[in-house]
């Protein structure tokens, strides 16, 4: 699905847009192919929380495993170890609430990733 008018970012688990970006947060509306996952993954500068509208997720912080379905939000501080995975039969999609003072891309700290960018 094309949004109009939203930064839209191509990753190899899926793409992003960007909704809207201020100085203290930022939205994204990401979405995750089917059998593919984000990094395990930490942030220094923001705190996230994630709020599923299509499919079920399987998300990992600190190392705990839970499966959440549409409209379950979870809340990921700074320094908190995270992934999400689609292991539906859909396309996963959820919105990214960033809180902080830094949404750099290289704020990721990446632990493990499937596509060798750690």
């Amino acid at each position: 699905m094309q949004l109009p008018n939203l930064e839209k970012e191509e990753r190899p688990w899926g793409c992003y847009y960007v909704i809207h970006d201020e100085p203290t947060y930022k939205l994204k509306r990401i979405e995750v192919n089917l059998g593919q996952r984000l990094s395990y993954q930490y942030h220094f500068n923001r705190s996230e929380a994630w709020t599923i509208v299509k499919g079920m997720a399987a998300i990992t912080l600190d190392g705990v495993l839970k499966y959440c379905d549409t409209g379950k939000t979870i809340l990921i501080p700074s320094e908190m170890k995270h992934r999400i995975e689609n292991k539906s039969k859909e396309l996963l999609v959820f919105i990214e609430v960033q809180t902080g003072t830094y949404f750099g891309e290289d704020d990721i700290v990446r632990i493990e990733d499937d596509y060798n960018r750690v």
